[in-house]
């Protein structure tokens, strides 16, 4: 039996020197589980021709929209485990391992980490009319006022639901929960004052903000961005585990082979620092965190852990 396990290890380390030597011996691609022009797919494409550059072979990206993000993530998962495959995965695929996992297709299980590429920390915007301008305010007033204050959410489990009710638990806040279909697709309602509060990426709000359409209470991130010098962030204020980041990263089929895994983190971390896609991070709040396997990896068990202890606390049910 012992010689069996060996000769069946010896195979294994042969064919992933053999997988290596030959990656990539075709065309890439990568899934991205939102539909074409969508933030995430335009990250995806950014890094598509970075790669393709690399490694001399085409780069091809292919929107599997649907099922917060399972759709492309089980398709992803059944691929062959060759390094051929990427699945740009995004905090909702995270969240939904948490509030319906399904065993197809789990992030850190059947889905192995590569790297982080953007985070986006999200902004607290509410409608000039609410009458706050601090979170602290804001948390008092809520308090005070049960389920005056509204918020969007974009469905069970989404991140705009997980923040409403981290605020929730936070201060006893008393919000009432606005649920849209789209992401973003609240911003007409915000603005017109149906709804009072919305966690978003800056880039959607940045010019309504500016022209004092909405008002920006926090950065939901341990510093204040550089687009919003005059937001301040939730540590600033003394609410660091408000915390909120939008985030994306590669993912390949388990049984991928390391070397495979370190060529393709090697190409990514190249692409996330070329000097034209850290100037596009920058200009929408954004950064790469361009971390290893084994960071992503940790970073990922973190998300889970935070976000899983809210939709424990709240009662968040899949539907």
């Amino acid at each position: 039996m012992k010689r069996l396990l060996k000769l069946v290890a010896l195979a294994v380390a042969l064919y992933s020197c053999i997988a290596a030597a030959q990656f990539p011996a075709r065309p890439l691609r990568i899934l991205v589980p939102s539909v074409a022009g969508s933030s995430p797919d335009i990250r995806a494409r950014q890094i598509a021709t970075k790669l393709s550059e690399a490694f001399g072979q085409p780069v091809i990206v292919e929107n599997r929209p649907g099922a917060n993000g399972l759709i492309a993530a089980r398709e992803a998962a059944k691929a062959p485990p060759d390094g051929h495959t990427l699945f740009l995965a995004l905090i909702n695929n995270a969240v939904a391992d948490i509030v319906n996992p399904d065993p197809c297709c789990r992030l850190g299980s059947e889905l192995v980490p590569v790297s982080r590429f953007s985070m986006t920390p999200l902004v607290m915007v509410v409608n000039p009319g609410v009458p706050v301008r601090t979170l602290a305010e804001y948390l008092d007033y809520a308090s005070a006022n049960p389920e005056k204050l509204s918020y969007a959410a974009h469905g069970p489990g989404s991140v705009s639901q997980l923040v409403g009710e981290m605020l929730k638990l936070e201060r006893g806040a008393r919000l009432l929960e606005v649920p849209y279909k789209g992401v973003n697709s609240e911003l007409p309602d915000l603005q017109s004052g149906q709804v009072s509060t919305a966690f978003v990426v800056p880039q959607v709000v940045l010019a309504a903000i500016r022209a004092g359409r909405l008002r920006a209470l926090a950065v939901m991130a341990r510093e204040r961005l550089d687009i919003l010098p005059g937001v301040p962030s939730v540590a600033e204020v003394g609410l660091p585990q408000l915390e909120a980041i939008a985030w994306n990263g590669i993912f390949v089929p388990a049984g991928t082979p390391a070397e495979v895994i370190r060529t393709l983190h090697r190409e990514l971390v190249r692409a996330y620092h070329a000097p034209e896609i850290r100037d596009q991070l920058r200009a929408g709040g954004s950064y790469a965190a361009a971390d290893t396997p084994e960071e992503f990896a940790a970073f990922l068990r973190s998300e889970q852990d935070k976000w899983g202890n809210v939709v424990r606390a709240a009662g968040i049910k899949p539907q």
